[in-house]
């Protein structure tokens, strides 16, 4: 007879049996897969934790090892009274500490020339009703245009061709309407500032109507009056002249520039009231810097004590990389670069401006007076009187701390890095994980077979004795 379910023939729990022999076989191996998988995803999550946190700090250290100023100067500007805005200042690094009485005379302008009253009757005259003719512009840098005029061009469109002219340099014309006997005026302004630098408006063709448009070329041309020249700008630094053709004055004081935006007030008896100027290091700046640069540390060390920690009783889970040698390196590493000294630099060291190294491996600005000052009291004395050896100290190309760091944080996190090499093996591991399981289930489909086909005879047989023994009972 034919069995087509195992115990139907026999009677027994066959397939049940046959169900706790392949749990059985297949418990130990899965449960040892599944450990090796949670040990595996557990590595390459940690591994990807420390790589972006050490990713983190190398890219601020990077910023802090090619920060050029990091021992910048920093201007500080005391107007006459609240509602001034005289000056603005910038100072590079090597600009020396100082304070300037500053007084701003004059701005610098460009040209105005305004043309005669009664030069026209209304914006809309021709200013040529015959021929043709044309203006040129030009100023003392050598900077030119030209705009030609043809009969019929009113003083409207003479004004557009000048904005409008596509060489034009920076002179702009509008048409003041003086609603009197004055009637409109075209005013041209230019751009170009600094003595010397006049606009000079020049009749081409000498045509006598075009003379009320330009300031040479002709027998009656703008008067004198209504022609300002340009002018530079006047301040006194400390009593001293100085002039620039531009409101900007570039290294008049060394390795300092500064704009003025507007003429020094004066005082009730008509002088001029001094804007003081003070240049100083920015120890706001770099103080922050410092301290941000401890934070940034403080934020590695406590990533890689969270994925080494063990868990201190059996309700506490181990850290993703519990007691991992590498990340031990990387902390050892860490600690001894800032622990080293920086020859290159007066300071010796971050102890100079109050950085120490507490029992936890963090950096701290130290508290505690030990006969030298607190690290609060020797980083205020070095921002005072060492600012520009704590750039040294971080920026060195060969000992800075700064520089140190990133080329150690690199060694780690760059493609071919230790922390890099060490993801692709896991997950090369993780892989070979995939394959187990497909060998694993590829044997347990055999293995059942095996049994079924074992308890399959035990079942024919059993069943088989079962009708003889019922034949025999009837024969009986």
């Amino acid at each position: 007879m034919t069995i087509q379910s195992l115990g139907v023939g026999s009677g027994l729990a066959l397939d049940d049996l046959v169900q706790q022999l392949l749990s059985a076989e297949r418990q130990p191996k899965e449960n040892r897969l599944n450990e090796k998988e949670e040990r595996i995803e557990a590595e390459i999550s940690g591994l990807g934790q420390i790589k972006s946190k050490l990713s983190n700090f190398k890219d601020a250290v990077d910023k802090l090892r090619s920060d050029n100023d990091i021992n910048g100067r920093e201007p500080t500007i005391k107007n006459p009274s609240e509602d001034n805005d005289v000056l603005s200042a910038d100072a590079s690094n090597s600009a020396l500490r100082g304070s300037y009485e500053v007084v701003v005379e004059q701005l610098s302008k460009g040209s105005r020339i305004t043309t005669d009253e009664g030069a026209f009757t209304a914006s809309s005259d021709a200013v040529l009703t015959s021929g043709t003719g044309s203006l040129s512009f030009d100023v003392g840098t050598g900077e030119s245009f030209t705009v030609n005029i043809t009969a019929g061009t009113t003083l409207t469109q003479l004004r557009e061709a000048i904005n409008n002219a596509e060489d034009n340099f920076g002179v702009t014309a509008n048409i003041i309407d003086t609603g009197t006997g004055a009637g409109p005026r075209l005013v041209f302004l230019s751009s170009e500032t600094g003595d010397g630098n006049d606009l000079v408006i020049t009749n081409d063709s000498g045509t006598p109507e075009l003379d009320r448009l330009a300031t040479t070329g002709g027998t009656n041309n703008i008067s004198a009056a209504n022609i300002e020249s340009a002018q530079d700008a006047v301040a006194y630094i400390d009593g001293i002249k100085v002039q620039s053709a531009t409101n900007e004055f570039e290294n008049t004081i060394q390795n300092v520039s500064f704009e003025v935006n507007e003429v020094s007030p004066k005082d009730s008896a008509g002088d001029f009231l001094a804007t003081k100027l003070n240049i100083g290091f920015d120890k706001d700046g770099l103080d922050k810097k410092i301290r941000d640069f401890v934070d940034n540390y403080n934020s590695l060390i406590d990533e890689i004590k969270q994925l080494t920690r063990y868990g201190e009783s059996e309700l506490e889970d181990d850290g993703a990389l519990a007691g991992d040698s590498m990340l031990r390196g990387i902390q050892n590493g860490l600690a001894s670069i800032v622990g080293s000294n920086v020859n290159s630099s007066a300071l010796g060291g971050l102890f100079q401006i109050g950085i120490e190294v507490d029992s936890d491996g963090k950096l701290e600005i130290g508290t505690t007076d030990f006969g030298l000052g607190t690290g609060e009291d020797r980083l205020e004395d070095a921002l005072e009187d060492n600012f520009d050896e704590i750039a040294k100290l971080f920026t060195d190309e060969e000992q800075g701390i700064a520089t140190r760091l990133y080329d150690f944080s690199k060694e780690y996190t760059s493609f071919s890095g230790l922390i890099s090499l060490r993801e692709r093996a896991a997950k090369d591991n993780r892989d070979e994980l995939f394959d187990e399981r497909e060998t694993l289930e590829l044997r347990m489909l055999n293995y059942e077979q095996i049994l079924r086909d074992k308890y399959l005879n035990l079942d024919q047989t059993v069943a088989q004795l079962n009708q003889t023994g019922s034949a025999l009972l009837a024969s009986l």
